[in-house]
């Protein structure tokens, strides 16, 4: 009698939980979770509903003496009833505010987008930054806790993804959280081993394009120093009209301009034809520069600062390869540049940690989670992708001639069909 009296009482507070949950309105739930500290009303673009939440987080999940902050999350609403995209940004996520913004795979498959803004990325940061906690595994723990809070309004299948370094952080956050997502499609995420991991100097040399398109980024590379005594003041004139501050010399702004030119050019896809002869003037010469890799990208006021911390600290980089230019260079070397020239002084100690790389070389070979990896075959962060020897329920689609914009939609026709069908195959199991 008491067993069936309990049934009865709990069947009843089930029914008025759902009855309360289905009178409530999706901003009044949302608001309700635990974490949220603000909620702002979005115009709604594609969705039936969208909505800007700021989530209350821990600075330290090891120390709640550091205090917490505020990330942003931006919830797209098609339906509670419906799949959700989860987009594990690497940087800042302004874009995610843009009325018609939505992620590819919740358009082509009319899924709910939520995207999380990366800590430390503006406005999603401390009041007192300390690099410290600037770690792949606090990030993945934010993630965690705003899936965990999320998903008890949106309880169908969830697909975690995200574009490079966002790309990067969804197979981490899968990592150590496997059991969150349900299906992962990381774009263009690179995996390095080092603060120089030494493997895309080579991709660049002897694989990007052909042999005569490699000729042609050289020969421009070369020209531009060559021709240093007329550019490089008009280079100088146009960082002090703009502000740029740096803390090299502008002489090595200029080298490092021509250096990475080659990775830039490559990692854009940037069409051969309009690297400018040398017939050019010196003005076109600047112009197509400062296009492809410009010196802003050397400035100390860089927005990308926390994640040139995550690189020296456990992400990876990659370096330069000096030689074929060496008598066109002011510097002798490029060892060391990243903290030499990105990392704020605060941070200039920091020396690169192994463990997030070989968890992650473990995770990406063993694991059994589904997930699809999306590359360019030019892009040079394909020099340090998800490798070969994947686990069986993880697909590697590269796009022939593609660079770092590949996407589901940059492939062929079938090439597209076979990558939604392998989701919606997931999506419905």
């Amino acid at each position: 009698m008491k067993r069936f009296t309990l049934a009865i009482t709990l069947a009843f507070v089930s029914i008025f939980c759902a009855t309360w949950a289905g009178a409530q309105t999706l901003g009044e739930q949302l608001e309700s979770l635990p974490g949220v500290k603000k909620i702002e009303v979005l115009d709604k673009g594609p969705f039936g509903e969208k909505y800007l939440l700021w989530f209350e987080q821990p600075v330290s999940y090891k120390d709640a003496s550091k205090g917490t902050f505020l990330q942003r999350v931006f919830v797209g609403s098609v339906s509670r009833d419906s799949a959700t995209v989860f987009v594990t940004e690497g940087y800042n996520a302004d874009y995610a505010a843009r009325t018609q913004y939505r992620d590819e795979i919740s358009r082509l498959f009319n899924l709910n987008n939520i995207v999380v803004e990366h800590r430390y990325f503006a406005p999603s940061v401390p009041e007192k930054v300390d690099w410290k906690y600037l770690t792949a595994e606090n990030e993945a723990r934010d993630l965690h806790r705003i899936f965990t809070a999320l998903k008890a309004i949106y309880p169908g299948k969830w697909i975690d993804t995200g574009i490079s370094k966002g790309g990067q952080n969804s197979a981490i956050y899968r990592a150590f959280y496997p059991n969150d997502a349900d299906i992962t499609v990381a774009y263009v995420g690179p995996f390095a081993r080092g603060v120089e991991d030494g493997r895309h100097e080579p991709f660049i040399a002897d694989f990007c394009g052909s042999e005569s398109d490699r000729a042609a980024v050289r020969g421009f590379q070369e020209e531009f120093l060559r021709r240093r005594a007329t550019i490089q003041p008009m280079l100088e004139a146009m960082c002090q009209e703009k502000g740029y501050t740096f803390r090299i010399p502008i002489e090595e702004v200029y080298d490092y301009c021509a250096l990475e030119f080659s990775f830039a050019f490559w990692q854009w896809g940037v069409p051969v034809d309009r690297i400018p002869g040398k017939d050019a003037s010196d003005r076109e010469m600047l112009q197509f520069m400062d296009a492809v890799a410009g010196p802003d990208y050397w400035q100390i006021e860089n927005p990308h600062a926390p994640f040139f911390v995550m690189a020296a600290k456990e992400l990876g980089y990659y370096g330069y390869d000096v030689e074929p230019f060496k008598d066109l260079l002011s510097i002798s070397s490029a060892k060391g540049y990243l903290h030499r020239i990105f990392l704020p002084d605060d941070a200039k100690e920091i020396k690169f940690d192994r463990r997030l790389s070989r968890k992650m070389d473990r995770f990406l070979k063993r694991n059994k989670c589904n997930m699809i990896f999306i590359y360019g075959e030019f892009d040079p962060w394909s020099a340090v992708r998800a490798g070969d020897r994947h686990s069986a329920t993880n697909h590697i689609f590269i796009q022939p001639g593609g660079s770092h914009r590949a996407r589901i939609g940059t492939f062929d026709p079938g090439t597209q069909e076979q990558i939604k069908a392998i989701i919606s195959g997931w999506l419905h199991e």
